[in-house]
């Protein structure tokens, strides 16, 4: 203790601040391994309109499925570290035995018995992903220990990613139509009930069109009350040089009773219940709600068929694809180890040592004394 208090302020910075910056600088010179950086920016964009753009109801069935380009990027970026993607990529790059190259460089290298988990780790630390929230782009750096590698473990992960992006939207406009192959199943099954429902209640009450029939039944009263209201003028004339038992004014008289019962006939089969107990107009009611279900029944049907139509051409096509702003660059100089920042970063953080340390010692002689 004594020992470590009589330190010299000369051995003091050499063993906090020479020595380590020395080693470390000897380790950069000549164990750090240099590793390239390919870089390239990539997007997910639709590939058309949406052909359901001009149809209302099919947009209502099929709300939601597409999702904007900035969820589909954020999809990619996830893809991009999946542990799917590594294994894949170690399959066809050989990326174990590239990166296993590093002997000496041991933060770097990757151990031959690494474990499929170690090895994600390592995978996601060779490969940066940087997302731009405002233009949806996607920035993708893989490191390699020489140029070529990492242009090629570049290009790799891009066309990884375009064949992700197809699949998932085709299989999301596969699904789409089989959701709307059933929509339409359904809505066919309802346009035969409805049609079925009105058929047997034409059959049932013996009658084409009830609504049809209810203002014939009403323009044949107004005209019968118009002929009746012309007999009582008639008769109001005659009655002024006529006696009340001549035979024109009984004639007109016999007329007018006519007129009325055949009115109130009328008036009885549109309001009162007949011999099966249904009014007229409560029937019109009825047939009007089953002829607007079956049309209703029969719109839906359309919109369906719209739907399964569009479902089908969007699950023929491209409909979502990568667009790659800027491709895999081909680096020229070795963009790790970032020696003047990591010998900054050290010579900073030994410096602080130093003068906790000096702080510490001064504190102690002081008590001492």
């Amino acid at each position: 203790m004594n020992r470590l208090i009589q330190l010299s302020t000369r051995t003091l910075k050499l063993a906090l601040i020479g020595v380590p910056v020395l080693l470390f600088g000897l380790y950069l010179a000549f164990l750090a391994t240099d590793r390239f950086v390919s870089d390239s920016v990539v997007s997910v964009r639709q590939a058309g309109g949406s052909s359901t753009g001009g149809i209302p109801g099919a947009a209502l069935l099929l709300a939601g499925i597409n999702p904007p380009a900035h969820e589909d990027t954020l999809y990619l970026r996830t893809f991009v570290h999946s542990q799917a993607l590594a294994l894949e990529l170690d399959a066809k790059l050989k990326l174990r035995e590239h990166f296993g190259a590093i002997t000496l460089d041991l933060p770097y290298r990757l151990p031959a018995d690494a474990s499929t988990e170690d090895f994600v780790r390592y995978f996601r630390d060779r490969v940066e992903v940087g997302f731009d929230d405002r233009a949806a782009l996607l920035r993708i750096r893989t490191q390699g220990l020489d140029p070529a590698f990492a242009q090629r473990f570049n290009a790799a992960i891009l066309e990884a990613s375009e064949r992700f992006v197809n699949e998932t939207s085709h299989r999301i406009a596969r699904e789409r139509l089989r959701f709307s192959e059933g929509e339409l199943q359904l809505a066919a099954q309802r346009v035969q009930d409805a049609g079925t429902a009105l058929l047997s209640f034409q059959n049932r009450h013996r009658l084409l069109d009830p609504s049809a029939q209810a203002q014939a039944t009403g323009a044949l009263t107004a005209e019968l009350q118009a002929q009746r209201a012309r007999l009582e003028a008639e008769l109001g004339g005659l009655r002024g040089f006529l006696n009340e038992d001549a035979y024109q004014i009984q004639a007109l008289k016999s007329r007018i009773a006519a007129l009325d019962r055949q009115i109130d006939a009328e008036r009885k089969r549109a309001t009162a219940d007949d011999s099966r107990g249904s009014r007229l107009t409560k029937l019109a009611l009825e047939f009007e709600a089953l002829k607007l279900q079956s049309e209703f029944a029969r719109d839906a049907y359309k919109l369906a068929l719209a739907a399964v139509e569009n479902a089908r051409i969007d699950a023929s096509q491209k409909i979502k694809s990568l667009v790659v702003v800027e491709p895999p660059s081909l680096p020229q100089t070795a963009e790790y180890p970032l020696v003047a920042y990591d010998l900054g970063t050290l010579l900073v953080v030994c410096l602080l040592l130093y003068a906790i340390a000096r702080l510490v010692l001064a504190t102690i002689r002081e008590h001492q004394d």
